[in-house]
């Protein structure tokens, strides 16, 4: 018998191994803007078996609780940049529509290998970006970023003063995050790790406000898929209820320890996972999917 499987004939253990695994993805989530699908998915379909489709329930469950947990925080700590999150999220929602209804005509492996290659090309031009010191857009006059006010300021407190910090490229910013809504209506994928390098580097946004702002925009695109997902049976509480809660706890311990790490440690971290992600994306594209525990 495997692992999964004997963990799943003892509902106790299991459910206070997955509130652990699901601490750690809440910590990660919340640092990287992520949500907690990255760790959470993998988790439950190599460890512990759980079929695709119902390790998907519990993410979408995990991105939720992940935007709860550190979305106040970082917006309490004026963190986040709601006005570019706001004007973002209405790109990424008619991207997702668009997505969803094109859906069923295109060949999945092929938007996988897609998916890889951009996820490729965003952890490339992350790496290029990594600066020595804190370097920041300025503010441009009439600019789209100044008749929408997207300029702002956040505390650092790993630097311990006020950073003002200009948005630049708005509609380029605009057009990816459609593409990214796009992804994720095609794919049923958070978008989060296309958010994070659009806005840190199309956008110029410090990477913690970009990592602040991904996480309150991918609680709103969740809780948008979450009832339909409820609804065809793919959120199981036995598995959403140890997810929540341990999401919940570790994306507040993560937006505490966030907002102490430095800029150039987030953004490296941020690389390795847009890596591992796209390595996910590329199996999918030949066919290998992440459930071989089952």
């Amino acid at each position: 018998m495997s692992l999964g499987h004997a963990l799943l004939a003892s509902p106790k253990l299991f459910e206070l191994i997955l509130l652990l695994i699901s601490v750690s993805a809440g910590v990660f989530g919340a640092i990287l803007g992520l949500g907690g699908g990255v760790i959470i998915v993998p988790a439950l379909t190599l460890i512990f078996g759980i079929h695709i489709r119902y390790a998907i329930g519990a993410s979408i469950v995990s991105v939720i609780a992940t935007s709860s947990g550190a979305a106040a925080t970082y917006v309490r700590d004026r963190i986040t940049n709601i006005r570019v999150a706001m004007v973002l999220e209405v790109a990424t929602v008619i991207g997702a529509l668009f997505g969803a209804s094109i859906s069923t005509r295109i060949d999945p492996s092929h938007l996988y290998g897609l998916f890889a290659a951009m996820l490729i090309v965003s952890a490339w031009l992350m790496y290029r970006k990594k600066p020595k010191g804190l370097r920041l857009a300025v503010a441009e006059k009439g600019s789209w970023a100044e008749k929408l006010r997207l300029n702002s300021s956040y505390p650092d407190f790993q630097l311990k003063k006020e950073v003002s910090y200009g948005v630049t490229n708005v509609p380029l910013g605009f057009v990816l995050m459609i593409g990214a809504g796009v992804i994720s209506g095609l794919l049923g994928v958070g978008s989060g790790a296309l958010k994070v390098p659009a806005m840190d580097t199309a956008m110029s946004l410090p990477i913690k406000v970009s990592s602040a702002t991904s996480n309150f925009m991918i609680g709103v695109t969740a809780a948008a898929s979450a009832g339909p997902s409820y609804m065809r049976g793919n959120i199981v509480p036995f598995l959403a209820a140890p997810v929540a809660l341990g999401v919940l706890l570790g994306s507040y311990l993560g937006a505490k320890i966030m907002m102490r790490l430095r800029n150039k440690r987030i953004r490296s971290l941020f690389i390795v996972v847009l890596l591992l992600v796209s390595l996910e994306m590329a199996l999918r594209a030949f066919g290998i999917e992440m459930e071989m525990g089952r």
